[in-house]
């Protein structure tokens, strides 16, 4: 399919740069094939049906952005994709200025090695010093903010706590599954009573999400390809959920991709342990998830083509211009969409 017929024009004012407060007092679009209506989060459990199953994802968002210098040239660097226990891909900004085999100082007693050039521009980096690179991080890092909240504003305090859902757990994402983020232990109180139940695997999101489409085409657009884990007793839960009548409703694109990566032709989610680059486009069967829970996406991207994937492009095109309409605010920071088909 040709990319712009995923364009759409959102007005700037559109893109929240804080969360909600509380996080659950977020607005959501529920998004059926009969057309959109405007609920809350916290309506979450009246839209739902006691025997289904949220998945959510418990990746940890890292500090993974920094600020360095090789010699007089100030660069800068976006972790990610982990490599082994000292080495990261990094895109690199004031690239033209690092040659393979120089170090970049980041502050902090916080080095790093330019080891290698990969195809794409990216770098190895690899890290000097005998502690864990995520203790560098915490020392010389920064949340890596998505590049639409961080041209707006600096990135502070509040978003190490703000940019982390609170699931998260297993330390390894530069970017945060933002869906998770409106929710609240008083929410996950209400859907439990409501019997709706939880579970999580990890997909450590990186940076790539970001990655604008420079194709005209989607078939020669070259997915980013990110680590997850769904290990083999939460693949029975899942599976034993769909074979008792409930719905499983993946939570954040993230979750998604996942779950139709590791099910079989079948329906059956099987153990996964490894990468995926799965690109999901109109046209896409999906195996695994009966709905999903997510923010509002950009023009063009391919979160925005897998939403379109699982709805319909008109759908969509319809939810989103009432979104925009009706004040919704869009992106990581912004309010939520559920998505029923």
């Amino acid at each position: 399919m040709r990319v712009d017929a995923f364009d759409f024009e959102l007005p700037t004012e559109r893109i929240a740069l804080r969360p909600a407060r509380p996080r659950d007092a977020a607005r959501m679009l529920v998004v059926e094939k009969s057309g959109p209506t405007d609920a809350g989060v916290r309506d979450l459990p009246s839209w739902l049906r006691s025997g289904d199953c949220l998945v959510f994802n418990d990746t940890r968002v890292i500090p993974a952005q920094l600020e360095g210098r090789r010699g007089d040239a100030r660069i800068g660097a976006t972790l990610h994709k982990r490599i082994d226990l000292r080495r990261w891909q990094a895109f690199i900004r004031n690239a033209k200025r690092l040659r393979v085999g120089e170090s970049v100082d980041f502050g902090a007693d916080v080095s790093a090695l330019a080891e290698e050039r990969l195809p794409d521009g990216s770098f190895i980096l690899a890290f000097g010093g005998d502690e864990p690179v995520e203790v560098l991080l915490e020392r010389a890092g920064t949340m890596p903010l998505p590049p639409y909240i961080a041209g707006k504003r600096p990135t502070d305090e509040d978003d190490r706590r703000d940019y982390q859902t609170m699931f998260a757990d297993k330390d390894g994402a530069v970017a945060a599954p933002t869906a998770a983020l409106h929710f609240t232990p008083d929410l996950l109180a209400a859907l439990g009573q409501a019997g709706i139940r939880t579970e999580t695997l990890t997909l450590h999101v990186g940076a790539g999400t970001f990655l604008p489409v420079k194709a005209d085409d989607t078939d020669d657009h070259v997915m980013h390809a990110e680590w997850g884990s769904i290990d083999a007793a939460t693949a029975d839960r899942l599976n034993a959920v769909r074979a008792n009548g409930g719905r499983v409703i993946a939570v954040g694109t993230t979750s998604l991709r996942l779950l139709e990566s590791a099910a079989r032709d079948d329906g059956i989610i099987a153990p996964f342990e490894g990468d995926t680059a799965i690109f999901i486009t109109p046209g896409y069967r999906f195996k695994a998830i009966d709905g999903l829970m997510t923010n509002f996406h950009l023009p063009r991207s391919t979160l925005f083509m897998l939403v379109s994937a699982l709805m319909g492009l008109e759908t969509m095109q319809a939810a989103y211009a009432h979104a925009i309409a009706h004040d919704y605010r869009f992106y990581s920071y912004g309010d939520a969409s559920l998505l029923l088909p």
